[in-house]
């Protein structure tokens, strides 16, 4: 087994106002040669949008994007038609593929949204782009991980172009989990979204990210009640 530990406080950080942004891997102006992805995870970043304000449209191409809404509501827009809010319990993924252009705002003009945008290298180039979008049941993320994001043409969660798949729990304080990884030759990169968690033998807090690689199993134990999101992924790209 191997492991990399990306302590909350070693992020890269952009703040612009409307956006303050906290950047596990490089992405714009924050660059780190030893940080650039964890397989095919390329980017996670932990993004806070003032009241009203958003991302202008923009293209993407040969990317999965996934949404995670952690507190507020995003207005979302793109050329594929789709018009659509996602809230805290929602989970969204776009296969931009060939291209496609979108917009992200917060709906409100009293609070701030607070979400994750997670891109993944695709397995296949330049197919026809796709969107998804659930709303997660609550009772399935006690104390276990629930099934969220997963392979193209496979149940349980949105669907992306890759061989991946991501969970999360929410956990009480002294749950213990196995976690079997889906795929030979995958890795899992965990981010703890709050309270303190143990993983594959490391103590980690809010926000800390730990990718884990060259095992079948990974072993979870809450130390305090938390929230996990594990992002199982190729190692290869």
């Amino acid at each position: 087994m191997k492991t990399i530990h990306h302590p909350a406080e070693s992020r890269g950080h952009a703040d612009h106002g409307w956006l303050k942004s906290s950047h596990t891997f490089s992405f714009a102006n924050y660059h780190d040669p030893e940080r650039i992805h964890f397989g095919a995870l390329r980017v996670l970043n932990d993004d806070h949008v003032a009241a009203g304000k958003g991302f202008g449209t923009h293209p993407h191409d040969n990317m999965e994007i996934v949404s995670i809404p952690l507190e507020g509501d995003l207005e979302h827009k793109d050329s594929m038609g789709n018009v659509t809010v996602i809230k805290q319990g929602d989970v969204q993924a776009m296969s931009a593929g060939t291209g496609i252009f979108h917009s992200e705002y917060n709906k409100n003009s009293d609070q701030d949204v607070k979400f994750l945008q997670i891109w993944v290298f695709p397995n296949e180039r330049n197919i026809e782009p796709r969107y998804s979008q659930i709303t997660l049941d609550e009772d399935k993320l006690n104390n276990q991980l629930a099934q969220i994001v997963a392979p193209n043409g496979t149940e349980g969660g949105v669907n992306i172009q890759q061989d991946a798949w991501f969970h999360l729990g929410r956990l009480d304080k002294g749950t213990e989990l196995n976690y079997e990884l889906k795929k030979s030759g995958n890795g899992v990169y965990a981010f703890i979204l709050d309270g303190e968690v143990t993983i594959a033998g490391r103590t980690l807090n809010e926000r800390d990210g730990l990718g884990v690689w060259e095992t079948n199993n990974i072993s979870i134990s809450a130390d305090s009640d938390a929230r996990v999101l594990l992002m199982e992924v190729p190692m290869s790209v």
